[in-house]
């Protein structure tokens, strides 16, 4: 990078900051320097930064200026004891022409080879028809990692990637290390317990000490495996079985976070850090911030292998939940660091019909594992409130598919036990809504209706009025309307015959249509679960506490997976 006279570059920032109150607390990091090739005569300023309120807090920590007729390294020591919050520095060109040379910098320590504990991460992936977004994935591990032999993490990686859809060509992609397999469609939770039982089955001769559970639709910068290696490498004796979790990007706006690990708060799930801009060092000085983390999901997550035993095994949720159920029943201490992140396409951008019957019936199950205060009072408010909310938005097919889940989970896991995992998805996703090209829907689809709608919130005066007459349900329809598929409220479907549920990402959609005698029908079915929910309730939470266990073990995993070797 040329510099002009004057020119003044921070790297106060998520990928180029140095998160030092974390690594102080969870390695044996004991000093820290900073590596810069140079040319040219330029001022270095070592700076740390730290959040406080609402105050960002600066402290130089020293400065230097230097001239380098040819390009020269240089090191710069940090004093390690009092600094907190975010090291970092500045650069400022005295003169025209000083360059800096950026793939050169580095945050470096002189710790001994025999300080640093013995780790390999072994990657799992789980894919279902995603061939480009595997090759892709492969390709940048390759190119970055597996076959650079100038990286840390040369000969410390290996890839293992369940195939769900089994369309992946295996002779042409794998490799010494790159492994997959040809696996049950059992979701995400069968394809990563696979990924899990096929590192430990080769752990003896492998040396693999971590699983690294990613999504296969990611995009990732190397540099975050790099820095969860040595973060793992480092590791104090005490905090060797930490979970490392890579914080969530989206990929539409790519600077903007999503999640940096979550509370699960008895299914009210609380995303940590949610909408923080990283462009902004506030931002990235909150992220310095610990908080009370219950689990991380498995679009990146890394954690030690001996916690895979054939007794503790995630458990067969297909989709949704066995990331939150495996982190509660095993998470001690989460760690996550600036520049360790996933891109990942936001989750509103992701609608899918059939979710509604996972999403409860796994949240139920959850919660009789690791939250025995939650009660019958609290599904009721949490079914009917969603309930009569998708009874007034007409998608009469989401209220089935929600209360089915729930009769499924009162059915205790010996039903659990007993299914064919693909076949129930089957059937799942056929009860459900299908996105469908707008032009065959039946409603005119005309965008200005539908940004207009989408920008529409209600106005606060008519909320009563949407309320005592069930969002209009009492009321005379007038004409059609779009709506968001994904962020729908009420006031889209206020007095509406016909709604089309508009996805903007797919350009495409599914109509719904009013009925007043649907919705009374339905609402009475509400009423009916309400008193098989008071009765059976307890029963299949007990049942799943005292019996559930039996999903999480080696003897059912090997028989749906359809593995006859031994662990």
């Amino acid at each position: 990078m040329y510099l002009k006279r004057g020119v003044c570059i921070g790297f106060d920032t998520y990928f180029n900051g140095f998160s030092i109150d974390k690594w102080k607390k969870y390695t044996i990091l004991d000093q820290i320097s900073l590596r810069l090739m140079l040319q040219g005569n330029v001022k270095v300023t070592l700076i740390s930064r730290q959040k406080l309120h609402e105050h960002m807090i600066e402290k130089i920590w020293g400065e230097s200026v230097l001239c380098a007729k040819e390009p020269q390294e240089f090191q710069f020591a940090y004093p390690l004891e009092n600094a907190r919050g975010m090291l970092a520095f500045r650069i400022t060109a005295m003169e025209d022409g000083c360059i800096v040379f950026l793939t050169n910098g580095a945050y470096c320590s002189d710790l001994a080879q025999e300080n640093l504990r013995d780790v390999k991460i072994g990657v799992g992936i789980c894919t279902f028809q995603r061939e480009a977004y595997i090759k892709r994935s492969l390709h940048t591990l390759r190119e970055e990692i597996l076959e650079q032999t100038d990286c840390q993490l040369h000969g410390r990686l290996e890839v293992f990637i369940a195939d769900n859809g089994r369309t992946l060509d295996i002779q042409a992609l794998e490799s010494d290390h790159i492994h997959l397999f040809a696996n049950q469609n059992l979701g995400g939770a069968g394809g990563f317990t696979r990924c899990m039982i096929e590192m430990r089955k080769r752990q003896s001769h492998s040396g693999i000490t971590h699983v690294l559970l990613m999504d296969d639709d990611i995009m990732i910068e190397p540099e975050s495996l790099v820095r969860t290696y040595m973060l793992l490498a480092l590791a104090k004796p005490e905090y060797q079985d930490m979970f490392v979790g890579g914080s969530m990007l989206r990929l539409d706006q790519q600077t903007v976070q999503v999640e940096a690990g979550a509370v699960w708060n008895d299914g009210e799930l609380d995303s940590l850090k949610r909408g923080l801009d990283l462009r902004s060092c506030e931002a990235c000085l909150y992220n310095e911030i610990e908080e009370y983390a219950q689990f991380h999901a498995w679009w990146y997550c890394c954690f030690p292998l001996h916690i895979v035993t054939a007794g503790n095994l995630p458990l067969p949720l297909f989709i949704r939940g066995d990331d939150v159920e495996y982190g509660l029943r095993n998470l001690k201490h989460l760690v996550m660091l600036n520049g360790i992140c996933v891109w990942h396409e936001p989750f509103e951008y992701k609608y899918a019909s059939f979710l509604e019957y996972y999403i409860i019936r796994n949240q139920l199950i959850v919660n009789a594992f690791h939250c025995p205060q939650y009660g019958v009072w609290q599904l009721d408010r949490t079914m009917l409130s969603h309930c009569l909310r998708e009874i007034t938005y007409y998608r009469y097919k989401n209220v089935d598919l929600y209360l089915q889940g729930i009769r499924d989970f009162l059915k205790g896991p010996g039903w659990l036990l007993q299914q064919d995992g693909q076949a129930l998805h089957q059937k799942v996703t056929g009860a459900g809504y299908r996105l469908q090209d707008v032009d065959t829907l039946g409603v005119r689809f005309h965008y200005p209706t539908y940004e207009t709608s989408r920008n529409d919130h209600g106005q606060r005066s008519k909320k009563s009025i949407r309320l005592l007459t069930l969002n209009g349900l009492l009321l005379p329809p007038k004409g059609d309307g779009i709506a968001p598929v994904s962020a729908a409220i009420g006031v889209h479907f206020f007095r509406k015959k016909r709604v089309m549920n508009y996805d903007v990402v797919s350009n495409r959609g599914f109509v719904t249509e009013r009925s007043f005698w649907k919705s009374i029908q339905y609402i009475g079915k509400l009423l009916g679960m309400v008193l098989v929910n008071h009765r059976c309730l307890k029963e299949a939470q007990r049942a799943y506490r005292e019996d559930g266990k039996r999903l999480c073990t080696w003897g059912y995993w090997k028989g749906v997976l359809g593995m006859d070797h031994k662990k």
